[in-house]
């Protein structure tokens, strides 16, 4: 645990795993699915050109993109995989053709030896690749080119206002006309048999498909293949190999924990508050109304799972449609968190360095009007984005990409890149001093300031992808906004920061802390840059991707196991002085992300990673499992643990109430943990049952999900969401209580 050897090792890690991480997606660019010039019927129709399947592709992205159902599995779960479900339609489409011209009955009328006759019959005819390098056209049957009609016909009523298709668009929560042009949904119709084409036809020379044979549907010969086998395998070994080596480096190093004499007084007590620092209240005002609307946006999306159209009878998708209430729910949640987060470094860099930089207070009350600014534009482009009132240029600028957790438009991304810019620039300065001195903390300021740099250039990723780039580098870059920004480096800060709270609460020494810090960011990058392309198994990339994808997101996984070490170190903080019990509840929350980690991240993780489990279980609710468990577990409670510290801290004079915070901590963790456990969880377990014995895109069907025991297990929801609403609320009550006297004990 030297403290140079880590530097050495941290850099070897960054240099390395990005080498791998930009070289395999060179191969992701080079052997992605081919977007031919044409798509030509075998009597030589032209049925649709490559630019109808591009612009198509941005029709999807206008009406919400992966908010309404999902494409290549990712996305939203209300409505259907839209892949998954054209693949199915198509194979039956061909097999009822050929069943009533052969034997005068359809598919489901055949005796077994002839359903077996004709599912070899579609499967040559769907699998086999007939896009032509040279002239750079996909030549398709005349057959086929009657079932695109068809199956484009029934789309279009889904997306329209087809009579026919009125109980599935109340089912799939979308209202009618959300596509109001024809032109339009002609072309969206032709992307989506494009993004299914990929998903059914044989790469070149291989007997796989462009999507690693993803979705399961065994009439056309979609099923795991053997290499997705051998390394659900050997990640597997490698999880539990990292678990044995973690642990006996834990056995090893127990005993050498520093022994530190705790402080008799809050060390922090009477330190200066900067006028920079007292001008971030405002930033934790707004994080607080936001998790208020996040929360508002939440139900309504949720109860659109058990009445498509309405809310409690008021036809509220005519002006809140599922896509929009979605979107809004995952965007203001990265919004609160991040923000959350940003003005925690705002409010300790000054108190680290023990001065405030000239114009500092001013520009952290430009990067909070700023913030405001694009978290109100965004939002609004969006809504202007769906409700279809902006062209292909305009929805990609200022309204909705499509892109779940980057949805808002490019405009809105180029301000928030530069007011994560602005953001470090006022880190940087107010840390600057503390750099200069040659102390015990430097390396911990320099990892400090690395983790903000971070922060601020790896969102630029989102950049990378133009209007009409192919889906499959759209989705390679969108991961590392995702996984990378919001899962990566944003953990790292996370890390850092609090190893300076407890520093500068002499809870731990300055030494310790460090390489505490630089090692648990070595051991979560070794996993976490390359576990990247776990998200990227069946969106267009090669086998090699699915590899590396399996092995490192297992080792992702490693440190997760420990986690009950750090719950029991922090629970120990709270009770080794009188004067630590006023940071009761932020360590607690801190305790609450040692636990989410585990269970949200480590276990729900890895019961989707392993390439078998994410092949059946991909676009189901054990994703929102996840998902929910994961995003707000860990990084909600960081940002709500690291919000009550600078609250703490603002004035350590005053004693709060144990009340309303004692009953906001507990009720949003149990409301969580019975959101999941008795509702997203079961929900998607029988999903994943319907989708290992039947195909995914019954899984995901109007049919299996209107089930009466479905829907009772959607209604369950209410008893786990009401307790984290109620949760929240209090929490909200408590913060503005500190301003306004509410919860602060009255001084005798």
């Amino acid at each position: 645990m030297k403290t140079k050897r880590l530097w050495y090792g941290f850099i070897a890690v960054m240099v390395l795993s990005f080498a791998v991480l930009l070289y395999f997606g060179r191969e992701i660019y080079r052997e992605k699915p081919p977007i031919p010039d044409q798509i030509v019927t075998s009597s030589g129709e032209v049925i649709v050109s490559g630019q109808d399947i591009r612009d198509g592709q941005n029709v999807w992205q206008s009406i919400g993109g992966q908010e309404v159902g999902s494409i290549w599995g990712h996305g939203a779960y209300q409505a259907p995989d839209w892949t998954a479900d054209w693949l199915h339609r198509e194979a039956m489409f061909l097999l009822d053709f050929w069943g009533n011209a052969d034997f005068g009955t359809n598919y489901e009328g055949l005796n077994n030896e002839q359903k077996a006759a004709l599912e070899a019959r579609v499967q040559k005819e769907m699998r086999t690749n007939t896009y032509d390098v040279t002239s750079r056209n996909l030549v398709i049957s005349d057959l086929r080119a009657k079932g695109i009609k068809a199956i484009g016909d029934h789309f279009t009523g889904v997306f329209m206002d087809g009579e026919a298709q009125a109980k599935l668009r109340d089912a799939y929560a979308i209202p009618a006309n959300t596509v109001k042009d024809l032109a339009r949904m002609e072309k969206m119709n032709a992307f989506f048999f494009w993004a299914t084409w990929a998903t059914v036809t044989e790469r070149p020379g291989q007997e796989i498909t462009y999507t690693n044979n993803w979705p399961p549907e065994k009439l056309v010969g979609n099923r795991p293949t053997s290499a997705l086998l051998l390394w659900t395998g050997f990640s597997i070994i490698i999880l539990l190999a990292g678990i044995g080596w973690m642990g006996w480096f834990y056995a090893t190093n127990r005993d050498k924990e520093e022994h530190i004499d705790m402080p008799l007084e809050n060390p922090i007590m009477g330190t200066k508050m900067f006028p920079s620092m007292k001008a971030t209240l405002k930033y934790f005002w707004v994080v607080t109304l936001l998790m208020l609307v996040q929360i508002t946006a939440g139900v309504i999306t949720a109860h659109y799972g058990v009445e498509g159209s309405a809310f409690y009878g008021i036809p509220l998708d005519q002006w809140l449609p599922y896509s929009v209430t979605r979107t809004w729910h995952v965007q203001i949640g990265i919004f609160w968190i991040a923000t959350s987060w940003l003005a925690t470094g705002l409010f300790f860099a000054p108190a680290i360095a023990g001065k405030d930089p000239k114009y500092q207070k001013l520009g952290v009350n430009i990067l909070f009007i700023s913030l405001l600014v694009i978290v109100v534009g965004s939002l609004a482009g969006q809504w202007m984005g769906i409700m279809q009132k902006l062209g292909y240029t305009e929805n990609f600028w200022f309204g909705h990409q499509g892109y779940e957790y980057v949805d808002l438009g490019r405009f809105w991304q180029i301000f928030l890149f530069a007011g994560l810019f602005i953001w470090l620039g006022l880190m940087a300065r107010a840390l600057l001093p503390a750099l200069r001195q040659r102390t015990e903390n430097r390396n911990l300021l320099i990892m400090f300031l690395i983790a903000s740099l971070a922060i601020a250039s790896f969102y630029g990723a989102g950049l990378m992808w133009g209007q009409q780039t192919h889906l499959a580098i759209a989705e390679y870059w969108r991961w590392w906004v995702v996984h990378l920004w919001v899962e990566g480096f944003f953990e790292v800060f996370a890390t850092v920061i609090i190893a300076f709270l407890f520093v500068r609460m002499k809870l731990i020494g300055a030494k310790v802390a460090t390489t505490t810090v630089l090692f648990t960011t070595i051991i979560f990058l070794s996993g976490g840059i390359l576990g990247t392309f776990h998200h990227l198994y069946f969106s267009g990339t090669p086998v090699a991707v699915l590899a590396l994808g399996a092995s490192f997101s297992a080792l992702e996984v490693v440190p997760l196991v420990f986690m009950g070490f750090e719950a029991y170190h922090n629970i120990k903080l709270t009770r080794s002085g009188n004067w630590i019990d006023a940071y009761k509840w932020p360590i607690y929350c801190f305790v609450a992300v040692a636990f989410w980690n585990f269970l949200g991240a480590g276990i729900f993780g890895f019961l989707i990673n392993p390439p078998v489990a994410l092949y059946y279980m991909q676009g189901l609710n054990t994703t929102a499992v996840h998902g929910h468990t994961a995003l707000f577990g860990v990084y909600g409670f960081l940002g709500i643990g690291l919000m009550l510290f600078v609250l703490r801290d603002m004035d350590l004079t005053v004693k709060w109430k144990e009340g309303p915070i004692k009953f906001a901590f507990w009720a949003i963790n149990i409301g969580l943990l019975l959101m999941v456990l008795i509702s997203v969880l079961p929900i998607g377990l029988a999903q994943t049952w319907a989708s290992v014995e039947v195909g995914l895109w019954y899984a995901r069907s109007a049919e299996f999900m209107q089930q009466d025991y479905m829907s009772t297990l959607k209604w369950m929801r209410v008893f786990g969401d009401t307790i984290f609403a109620a949760g929240m609320f209090a929490l909200a009550y408590h913060i503005f209580g500190l301003k306004f006297g509410w919860t602060i004990e009255k001084k005798k």
